[in-house]
């Protein structure tokens, strides 16, 4: 098993906030805006079931990808246009691991184990149920196994622009109840082991914005850590 890691959710270039963290280590995951023309409507940002205010964004539609069935998505689906993501992407199999981790802000009172007003925390993960398809290959799919990727924000697109299609297995993804540290307690741009002893990343400059490969191993860890607490990095 092989896994690579990727940035997703809301930042503070789209929509102009990150999503928060709380200090039990739960957060919320809140999707970037949608910025293309689609096939059908798309739920707006008032739509969403949030804790924060979005009011000043409420009739903006959203690009609700990664989807997850914890946040109102029906399947575990990411879709991707650009050749950064799309070609580490591509490369996973049935069975390997996407993870996705996004930048929050602290919403309230520190915990020990987080990063000074921002940081990196991985959210989520799927488990391939099927090998990345490619654009060209989704194009050609069967009707029933194009279906599988419906609600896919990409898919909903006019016209539809992924270069990679990720489904993940019902029974082995998820949106995590707690997050996982990817930034150092010293501050939101310092990477942790997991980023440094771990991934395919130096750690050095923008990491946070990479993808980031991870092998048996460094996935296994990360499976781990998905199931503890967030201080759990520091033992």
């Amino acid at each position: 098993m092989r896994s690579v890691a990727i940035n997703v959710g809301a930042n503070t270039n789209e929509p102009g906030f990150r999503g928060p963290l709380f200090p039990d280590g739960s957060f919320e995951y809140i999707p970037i805006p949608e910025s293309k023309p689609t096939s059908e409507p798309v739920p707006t940002y008032g739509d969403l079931d949030l804790r924060t205010d979005v009011s000043a964004v409420a009739d903006q539609p959203v690009h609700f990808d990664p989807e997850f069935p914890e946040a109102g998505g029906e399947r575990y689906t990411y879709g991707d246009e650009h050749g950064v993501k799309a070609g580490p992407l591509s490369e996973l199999s049935a069975g390997d691991c996407l993870f996705f981790y996004a930048t929050l802000s602290l919403a309230d009172e520190r915990p020990g184990w987080a990063s000074p007003e921002w940081g990196a925390y991985v959210i989520g993960h799927f488990q391939l149920a099927r090998d990345a398809v490619s654009g060209e290959e989704y194009r050609d799919l069967p009707s029933a196994e194009q279906a599988q990727f419906a609600s896919n924000a990409h898919v909903k697109r006019d016209p539809f622009d992924a270069r990679v299609l990720i489904r993940g297995n019902a029974d082995e993804s998820q949106l995590y109840d707690t997050v996982v540290p990817l930034s150092a307690p010293s501050g939101g741009t310092d990477a942790n082991e997991l980023v440094t002893e771990l991934s395919s990343d130096s750690g050095k400059g923008p990491w946070w914005r990479r993808p980031m490969r991870f092998d048996e191993a460094g996935t296994e860890r990360l499976l781990e850590l998905a199931d503890s607490h967030p201080s759990a990095i520091e033992r």
